[in-house]
């Protein structure tokens, strides 16, 4: 069995925690179930049901509760992806989006209801390494679009010192 991480976030399903899992599980390739647990005849959910799932995203763990209809998701926290080719964002935005909502600035919400940021790696990197103008030109372009697109943010930052010197920024 896997020593369990210090944090490790636990996402309440409406019962459909199982569902969920198998859905990340088919998008992405880095993962497993590691642990199930069934309610027994206390409930509080049906005998035999499946009550939590621990599963492994490429190496992060997450627990899935069937914990019912109290509590829903919202934004106030989310699941960041880190995206190092414009394939991987157009890939799992279209996967993890499909029956979700799309919203503004690669931000989703899939079909369970669980806020995701599909982010391209070389954000971060544009914005430690840019100037001032060079960040204000890129967060305009972030705030217009819904799907994070690689090369109109770096149209958007321009050329600067460290990209041409090789500072690993990729499309």
């Amino acid at each position: 069995m896997t020593s369990a991480q210090k944090i490790t976030p636990c996402l309440w399903f409406n019962f459909d925690a199982e569902e969920a899992v198998g859905h990340y599980l088919s998008i992405f390739k880095n993962s497993r179930v590691l642990t199930t647990t069934r309610y027994g005849e206390a409930g509080p959910g049906p005998a035999g049901a499946v009550m939590t799932c621990l599963f492994e995203i490429e190496g992060q763990q997450f627990l899935a509760l069937n914990g019912g209809p109290h509590f829903s998701f919202n934004r106030a926290i989310s699941l960041i992806v880190n995206c190092d080719t414009q394939d991987e964002v157009d890939e799992l935005w279209e996967r993890l989006g499909a029956g979700g909502k799309p919203d503004q600035c690669g931000w989703l919400t899939d079909k369970f209801g669980v806020p995701w940021q599909i982010v391209p790696s070389a954000l971060p990197r544009m914005l430690l390494s840019g100037d001032a103008a060079q960040t204000q030109r890129m967060m305009r372009a972030i705030f217009e679009m819904k799907k994070l697109d690689i090369a109109k943010l770096r149209q958007a930052f321009g050329p600067n010192q460290e990209e041409s010197h090789g500072s690993g920024i990729r499309q």
